[in-house]
């Protein structure tokens, strides 16, 4: 295990071993970024690194983008960064991953550490900026470190690797809750697509069924299979059937046929109607022969 806070053996720690060992401290910062770095460690590596991660941070701030605030987690197993609402841990830093640590002199909100990549082996570092605790985060961090190294003394390097096979489940639970989250997102997106689906099918959002226009006496128009079924008036009632023609002549209460003076015919009137008009006709005959 690297001792990277030699410097600051003097310092007199802040916090009980039982808080660091059996607990955790947690802070506040905003999370600048991280950036891959050549080296394990030194103040010239880490310098650059916050150069770098300024001038990539400006340059989103001008584009509307905030810094984001993360919890920072400290104890002997190692530097958590998390969320600060969800408490979803975004990096789980190991402590025997850690090799280096500092506060910018030049800046007393800036901090820093270099901490080896699991899955890649490579060295980040990431960098930090409190207000109010960045020394005090640098020195908590150093604490844990010695700590963890007396421990490592006192076990004969046997918690070391307890501590590895724990960080290991973490991890392993990291990962799991991960993909657990994807997994609810996607059945939320399901749900909501299904409903999507089942809203546009339903009755109520099918072919809607226009009723008869009507002209302005509020009648229906006309139209030739309109007579095949009954439509209902806008008040409601039921419209009287059409009367269907029939081919058999039909009669009156008192058994005569109706009247049609298109049928009528010299031989439908009696004989004595009929020889008063055949005498007037002649009358008429007469008359326009004399004129």
């Amino acid at each position: 295990m690297n001792r990277a806070f030699s410097r600051k053996k003097d310092k007199t720690w802040m916090h009980t071993p039982e808080a660091l060992s059996k607990h955790y401290i947690p802070y506040n910062a905003k999370f600048l970024g991280s950036t891959e770095v050549e080296q394990p460690k030194g103040t010239e590596v880490v310098r650059d690194a916050v150069r770098k991660l300024k001038f990539a941070r400006h340059i989103k701030k001008s584009e509307g983008q905030k810094i984001p605030k993360v919890e920072l987690q400290i104890s002997i197993y190692g530097v958590k960064i998390l969320e600060p609402k969800t408490k979803e841990v975004q990096h789980n830093c190991q402590l025997h991953r850690i090799s280096f640590c500092a506060d910018d002199k030049t800046d007393k909100r800036i901090f820093t550490f270099i901490c080896k990549d699991s899955e890649s082996n490579k060295h980040l570092c990431f960098v930090f900026d409190s207000e109010k605790c960045a020394e005090e985060i640098t020195l908590t961090i150093g604490q844990a470190f010695d700590l963890a190294y007396r421990k490592f003394l006192e076990s004969g390097g046997k918690d070391v690797e307890t501590r590895k096979q724990i960080a290991g489940m973490q991890k392993r639970i990291q990962d799991l809750e991960t993909e657990n989250m994807e997994l609810k997102n996607k059945v939320q997106d399901l749900e909501s697509r299904l409903r999507t689906t089942q809203v546009s099918t339903s009755p109520a959002h099918g072919v809607t069924v226009m009723s008869p226009t009507t002209d302005i006496f509020d009648m229906i128009p006309f139209s030739p299979i309109s007579h095949q079924s009954p439509t209902s008036a806008r008040n409601g009632t039921q419209l009287p059937p059409i009367p269907s023609r029939s081919a058999e002549t039909k009669r009156d209460l008192f058994g005569a046929e109706p009247f049609d003076p298109f049928n009528c015919g010299s031989g439908d009137f009696p004989p004595d109607i009929q020889s008063k008009l055949d005498e007037m006709q002649r009358q008429r005959w007469r008359g326009s022969k004399w004129d």
